[in-house]
């Protein structure tokens, strides 16, 4: 399942989606990338809304992608 982790850093909001299991599990991801950030909310993806304001990729898609061997 989809979900999107808001969460600020360094004075800025942002927020990126990600695939995990649950909320929580969503949240440590981001957690574990950016350690000082401070995470607002946690929701399942909202399609219609998250194309209107499209977050960063973070992590690579495909594994495979990533450009390392």
């Amino acid at each position: 399942m989809q979900f999107t982790v808001g969460f600020k850093l360094k004075g800025k909001a942002d927020h990126v989606v990600l695939n995990a299991q649950d909320a929580l599990a969503a949240a440590l991801k981001v957690n574990a990338e950016f350690p000082e950030a401070v995470i607002m909310y946690v929701r399942p993806q909202n399609r219609r809304g998250d194309t209107r304001h499209p977050s960063h990729a973070i992590w690579p898609a495909d594994p495979a992608s990533s450009g390392t061997a």
